[in-house]
């Protein structure tokens, strides 16, 4: 197959060039609206308890938990010595003015502040110089109306001083407006440092700059292409903002890797003495067919994410999988067409001298020489660093992201700083519960009573009064009476704790266990709100981690089979993935979670591991690390269908790609450290883990564990029972055999100055 393909962009090139363009031009224009139909949620499994008691309460009461809290801080003090500057009549006037104003703009609903309720205590601080509007916008959160009256809202009164008072806008709307523009600006300035690098980088690989500006033409258009797949994804089913920077460090990553394999190649087969179109043709049967399964390793450890109900993960799998598609097309068909075009000009504007062939076979080789003299000993040294790094990831404490991902002088986390430091009752945190059934005050009384006194709460409200420590400390009163209906009610619940926290996840835990051991007549009872919802979340990813784990590795397992007719090689590759990923793991967990070097990367460490970073570093980790063994291996079972030695093909496969992989581990490795310097802390924590997983697979799985277990296996690498050897004749997925090159090699100055 791959050699007609080849044979293809030869005779097609410079329609497929053509083609190439115009559709590169297509993506850039349509595929730039994307940013626009972009989502900051995501977050929260759409079938869980939390999230039906929170359409309940909008459904039913027409309520629900804040979407922006509005703080207002009063200039100067009560004036008499006797009150609190927010009971001013000049503030209360201000205040309720503000409220009355905010109610009626269209698209707003429930708004309610200190001033209009009466003045009570929980929403004012404890100095009483700063009080709270609490105001709910209906709809979803991917509803395009409500995201832009959000932003006007901002726009309009943040930082805006009237009269006596200042207004400062916080709240969970605020927070993940603000990481959306944060994430913005921070593609920006990743690319802007990626780009540079990556083209210095190239340069010194290829030793010349027509062969090092191929592969950023590569990455551009794979990200032009994905940015294009995700607007067209986006017509159907909402698309995380977040999965914008995989795209873009993905798809300019794996772009310039793969193409960095297929123009190495071509300029090896044009070293050898080929013509160019044989050179093209030899270049897509060997390095082109390695890249294109190679690409369909790390699509299929992406579609992993597509069973988890979560959309910030599940769009992680659209953006990954669109734009490694888009790069797969580019590398395979796209650029062996552009080299046809090219031929020796390829070679050209040189700035570096050609190094002349190593006698002994170059660093590489003799790398794998080293190891496999003592390969035992190689494999327990490289398995007992990676197993002490990945030991903090036993320790892992799992939450979700909440003001403290973004920077410290950040206004939306400021504002949830005063709010979660002067206020005693934590109002805007507070979370409902839904009884539905038929109600009886008894039973809503007794419920409010024993909720009120669970470890974590401080203050129940039920249509029957308001509850602490197990005891009414207020009756009933008018404004009450909206929590229940005939056939439901709701409980207020303000929280004592922080609401992403251990502690809050035991506290919801032991509400929920109420249901059954509480005697009432509710029917259902549904607990909704931020620690409610991390419950559900973590219970929905890791209810399916194993499931998905154990696609990755059956399809992972299937596909290598297919590709190298072996039973061990694929055991060994998805072992050591997982070996290299806990490694990972630890690291992160050690650094984000702990804290340790959290001042010179800028963040703030709050105890706990974002759920869903793991999980979507596993499965884009995973498939890189594939990627590379497939390159690996693809070359050393090349040299052993030749040469019949399993010695000899592991050091001839070694020297001729393990300058190219740590090559492409260090160009991918730069983009995805560009995106540490991110201002939103998992944003961070995605660049750095990754890249940190890039480098480790490269230079100690790949350059020691697999020689050296490839060593002690011997030729029992490429074994297969024989019913499977019979599939493998029958639908494997080869190529026929290597031709033998010229004996005389052509000098014409196309040998690349390699990394290592």
């Amino acid at each position: 197959m791959f050699t007609s393909i080849g044979h293809l962009t030869v005779r097609r090139r410079r329609l497929i060039l053509v083609a190439t363009v115009v559709g590169l031009i297509v993506a850039a224009v349509v595929g730039g609206g994307v940013f626009s139909r972009l989502s900051t949620g995501g977050f929260d499994d759409p079938g869980s308890e939390s999230t039906r008691a929170e359409e309940y309460l909008a459904a039913e009461f027409d309520t629900g938990s804040p979407d922006l809290v509005l703080l207002v801080t009063a200039d100067g003090n009560a004036g008499d010595g006797s009150g609190l500057a927010v009971d001013r009549p000049d503030v209360a006037t201000a205040g309720l003015e503000l409220t009355d104003q905010i109610a009626a703009i269209d698209g707003t609903d429930d708004t309610a502040s200190y001033w209009s309720l009466g003045n009570p205590p929980p929403l004012r601080s404890d100095a009483g110089d700063r009080a709270l509007v609490l105001l709910r916008l209906p709809g979803d959160d991917d509803d395009p109306e409500r995201t832009e009256l959000v932003s006007e809202l901002i726009e309009t009164y943040d930082g805006l001083t009237v009269g006596p008072i200042s207004i400062e806008v916080g709240g969970p709307e605020r927070v993940f407006e603000q990481i959306g523009s944060t994430i913005e600006g921070d593609l920006a300035r990743a690319e802007a440092i990626a780009i540079p690098l990556t083209l210095v980088l190239l340069v010194i690989v290829f030793a010349g700059i027509v062969a090092a500006l191929l592969p950023l033409v590569v990455g551009v258009v794979a990200v032009f292409g994905a940015f294009m797949t995700l607007f067209l994804i986006t017509q159907f089913t909402d698309v995380s903002i977040f999965s914008i920077n995989l795209v873009t460090a993905l798809g300019l990553g794996l772009a310039i890797d793969y193409s960095l394999f297929i123009v190495s190649r071509f300029r090896e087969e044009l070293a050898h003495g080929r013509d160019v179109e044989s050179a093209v043709v030899r270049t897509v049967e060997t390095a082109g067919r390695t890249v294109a399964f190679s690409a369909l390793t790390v699509a299929i450890s992406l579609s992993a994410l597509l069973i988890f109900p979560l959309y910030f993960l599940r769009s992680f799998a659209y953006a990954g999988i669109g734009v490694i598609l888009v790069a797969m097309y580019t590398s395979v068909i796209a650029l062996p067409a552009l080299l046809a075009v090219l031929g020796t000009r390829v070679n050209k504007w040189r700035v570096l001298p050609q190094r002349a062939p190593k006698a002994d076979g170059g660093m590489w080789h003799r790398v794998a020489v080293g190891v496999m003299r003592r390969p035992a000993m190689a494999a327990v040294a490289a398995v007992t660093l990676l197993v002490a790094v990945g030991l903090p990831f036993l320790r892992v404490e799992f939450g979700v992201p909440d003001d403290r991902v973004l920077p410290t002088d950040d206004p939306a986390r400021q504002t949830s700083e005063i709010l979660r430091t002067e206020f005693v009752s934590a109002e805007s945190e507070a979370f409902p519960i839904v009884a539905t059934g038929d109600i009886d005050p008894t039973d809503v009384e007794q419920y409010a009573l024993t909720v009120s006194s669970i470890d974590g709460v401080a203050r129940v409200d039920a249509t029957t009064g308001r509850y602490a420590g197990g005891q009414l400390v207020q009756p009933a009163t008018p404004d009450l009476a909206v929590q229940g209906t005939d056939g439901a009610t709701w409980f207020n619940v303000v929280p004592a704790i922080e609401p992403i926290s251990p502690e809050a996840e035991t506290m919801v835990t032991e509400i929920r266990d109420l249901g059954t051991a509480f005697d009432t007549s509710f029917d259902e009872i549904l607990v909704g709100g931020q620690s409610a919802a991390l419950v559900d979340s973590k219970d929905a990813i890791f209810g399916l981690v194993p499931i998905a784990a154990a696609l990755i590795a059956v399809a992972t397992f299937i596909l290598l089979f297919l590709m190298f007719g072996s039973i061990l090689v694929p055991l060994k590759a998805i072992v050591l993935n997982m070996l290299s990923l806990t490694a990972t793991f630890g690291a992160m967990v050690w650094i984000f979670q702990d804290g340790n070097g959290s001042e010179l990367l800028g963040f703030t460490a709050t105890g706990l591991t974002d759920t869903t970073t793991p999980i979507l570093m596993f499965c884009i980790a995973f498939g890189l690390s594939m990627d590379y063994e497939v390159f690996l291996l693809s070359r050393m079972k090349e040299e052993y269908d030749r040469t019949g030695d399993n010695d000899l093909a592991i050091a001839l496969g070694l020297e001729k790609t393990g300058k190219l992989v740590t090559a492409a581990a260090l160009l991918l490795s730069i983009t995805f450290f560009a995106f540490a310097t991110s201002g939103v802390t998992f944003i961070k924590l995605f660049g750095l883990g990754l890249g940190i997983a890039v480098l480790v697979d490269a230079f100690i799985v790949r350059a020691t564990l697999v020689p050296a277990l490839m060593k002690l296996a011997g030729d029992w690498n490429w074994w297969a029972p024989e019913p499977l050897r019979r599939i493998h004749e029958r639908f494997g997925i080869s190529e026929s055999a290597p031709e033998p090159p010229p004996e005389e090699p052509v000098d014409d100055g196309a040998e690349p100055a390699m990394v290592g």
